[in-house]
Formats: structure tokens, C-alpha cells, sequence
């Protein structure tokens, strides 16, 4: 069996490049292999799978992450298994990106076959914006938040019709929610546009949702958020968007990281950094000192002669390593000589005595006290 082709070269994009260069370019491979354009065509299917499978993982943010560093094995290893079973499971999970293309308005599965019936529409995604402390972020953590989404109508069923009435066939469509149009040698389906591919329409709307046959709810979500999360991830909660058509898929939640800065502690990657101040005495001569981590304060030995700014490092005791099993990056301890603003006379005395030992030109004790007092009398 051959090996799988690199996800950026079957999107024919760079390894940087932003989520908007990878829906570009997949919504114009999946226009060229769609199986609408190409029925009855194994090789088109084949290739229509391939691309969904790339832009599937390169457009997760963790999925892209685990890629990048492992491969595909790495995304298979993890239990993050890209693959579609069919072209039905693409055009399910990546239904609204379709109804832009095919003027669906967002439907997705089709129900009864190409051209049997109605497209079921799968619920659209939703997104939240998760605030967390920056010690969360490194240990995780599991937050409980109220999430609004639309659900089916508990009055009409999702139908929109008032209790007591029933929706009729469309007579554009004859009840299909699909008609075809033809462009010079394309022939497209696209939505109806009487029904919006229901493929019935409302002739009593119900009251309790208007006629969409959806209503605003929301919903407490307990949201476990893994040790060694950073800014911009997304965690996708599979199932929790808002509800689609009866009997079709609910949408997925986007939960977005948005995490606070602290107030010592400074992070780059799974790195840590902390600027920790020491004494004259203490870079000369060396000694024990207790420093911040996020994991609680440890023990540093200075030795003597330690020059201001020099960085110590603590292995193993940053941020755990996102996706992989175990493993932490490292704590850095960079060390800075305090100078005192004020001094008492015995400890100006010592400090000019080791000033005249060490040839060192230093102010004379009272020249501007001196200087300055001539001035005012």
C-alpha cells in the first residue's frame, strides 16, 4: 500500500499558510471533484476524499499541530483518525462550506438518495470564547459555561408549521427541495428556491418559533480544557452546535482559548521564563535562593560570581507537551542583580571600603549635600 501524500501538497498550499489560504483552496478542489460534477467517476470520489481529509486535519488547529510534528502516523497514533467512510460523511461534516458552493444555505447529508429527496440539513456550528488563567492553561483544567445554540422547536417538531397543521409539498420542486440548472455542459442542483431545499412549504407558521422551527436555548456545558493549551487553540465539542433537520446531525462547538497573561511568568511555547532578583553579596559570593514556578517555588543554587541577567535552567518543570504522552518543556530562572536605592551609613561605609580595594572611582560621601548647599546660602 502506498504511503499517504503530504496533506499541504494535496491542498497545493505552503506549511504556513492561514486557515483563509486552506478553505480557498479546498473549496476550489472539492468544486472540481465534487461528485455532483463528476458522477460516476471512482477517481474524482477518490481525489473528492483525499482533499476533505487534508483540509479535515490542517484545519484543526491541534490535528495541524500533531501533523506537523508527527506525520500522519502521529494524527493516527493520537486516535484522530481523518478518514471519510464516503462522500455522503464529507458533504455531512463540511455541509455549510458546501451550501455556499451549491447553494444549499448550509444543508448537508442528503436524505434518500441523489435526486430521491430533500436534503436533511445538519445543525450549523457554533463558536464560544473560553477566558482562562494562565496556571489553567498550564495544568488544565475543566470549566462549566452556559452556551446558547439553536435547538429543534419543541411546539412544531422542527416542522415550523402551528400544532394542528401540516406542511405541503412544493410544487416548484414536487417536493425534492432540489432543482438542477444548467450551466453550458454543468449540470448543478442547488436548493430550491420556494423552500430552501425542504422540499415543503409552510402555509400556517408556528408561533412558538416563528415558522424556522428552531428555538434559542442554552445549554451548561462542563468543557475539560487539557494541561498546555495556549492562545488561539480551538477545542471542537463534536455534536454540540446547533440541532439540524430532524434526523440530522447537530453542528459542532468551536470553543476558542483566550488566556490571561501573568503577572511574573512569561511563556513562549512550552517554555517558561522568570526574572527573579538577587543581591550584590549574593552574585559574589553565591548562596541559595527560592524561585517561582508553576508548580510552586523550588530551591536554586547561585554560585558565587553570577553575572546579572544569567539564565538558569530548570529541566522539565515548564508546560506538558500538548498531544504527546508526557514529557514538559523547561523553566528558566534569569537572575538579576538588585541595586538598593537607599543605604544606611554602615552599609555605605562597607561599599566604599570595597570601592577603594577594587580602585573603583565612586562619588565622595556628601560632594553634592556639599555642593548643592553653596547655593543656598
Amino acid at each position: 500500500m502506498s504511503s499517504p501524500r503530504d496533506y499541504y501538497e494535496v491542498l497545493g498550499v505552503a506549511r504556513d499558510a492561514s486557515e483563509a489560504d486552506l478553505k480557498k483552496s479546498y473549496r476550489k478542489l472539492a468544486m472540481q471533484y465534487h461528485p455532483d460534477r463528476n458522477p460516476d467517476d471512482p477517481q474524482a470520489e477518490a481525489k473528492f476524499k483525499e482533499v476533505s481529509e487534508a483540509y479535515a486535519v490542517l484545519s484543526d488547529a491541534e490535528k495541524r499541530s500533531m501533523y506537523d510534528r508527527f506525520g500522519h502516523q502521529g494524527i493516527r497514533g493520537q486516535g484522530m483518525d481523518p478518514g471519510f467512510a464516503n462522500a455522503e460523511d464529507i458533504l455531512s461534516q463540511f455541509s455549510d462550506m458546501f451550501g455556499d458552493l451549491f447553494g444549499f444555505g448550509g444543508g448537508g447529508r442528503r436524505g434518500g438518495g441523489r435526486g430521491g429527496g430533500p436534503r436533511l440539513r445538519r445543525g450549523s456550528d457554533t463558536e464560544y470564547a473560553l477566558q482562562l488563567d494562565f496556571l489553567e492553561a498550564v495544568h488544565g483544567t475543566t470549566k462549566e459555561v452556559s452556551v446558547p445554540r439553536h435547538a429543534i422547536c419543541t411546539g412544531c417538531k422542527g416542522s415550523g408549521a402551528e400544532p394542528g397543521t401540516e406542511p405541503t409539498g412544493c410544487t416548484t420542486c414536487g417536493g425534492a427541495g432540489q432543482v438542477i440548472q444548467g450551466h453550458g455542459f454543468l449540470r448543478i442542483r442547488t436548493a430550491c428556491p420556494t423552500c430552501q431545499g425542504r422540499g415543503k412549504v409552510v402555509g400556517t407558521p408556528c408561533k412558538q418559533c416563528d415558522g424556522a422551527g428552531r428555538t434559542r436555548v442554552v445549554d451548561t456545558l462542563s468543557i475539560t480544557v487539557p494541561a498546555g493549551v495556549d492562545n488561539g487553540l480551538q477545542l471542537r465539542l463534536s455534536g454540540k452546535g446547533d440541532e439540524g433537520d430532524p434526523g440530522a446531525p447537530a453542528g459542532d462547538l468551536y470553543v476558542h482559548i483566550q488566556v490571561r497573561e501573568h503577572e511574573r511568568f512569561r511563556r513562549n511555547g512550552n517554555e517558561i521564563l522568570v526574572e527573579v532578583p538577587i543581591s550584590y553579596p549574593q552574585a559574589c559570593l553565591g548562596g541559595a535562593i527560592t524561585v517561582p514556578t508553576v508548580d510552586g517555588e523550588e530551591r536554586l543554587e547561585i554560585p558565587a560570581g553570577t553575572p546579572s541577567g544569567k539564565v538558569f535552567t530548570l529541566r522539565g518543570k515548564g508546560v506538558p507537551n500538548l498531544g504527546r504522552r508526557g514529557g514538559r518543556g523547561d523553566h528558566h530562572v534569569q537572575v538579576v542583580v538588585a541595586v538598593p536605592t537607599r543605604l544606611s551609613g554602615d552599609e555605605e561605609e562597607l561599599i566604599r571600603k570595597l570601592a577603594a580595594l577594587q580602585d573603583h572611582r565612586v562619588s565622595e560621601k556628601g560632594f553634592w549635600k556639599e555642593f548643592l548647599g553653596r547655593f543656598s546660602t
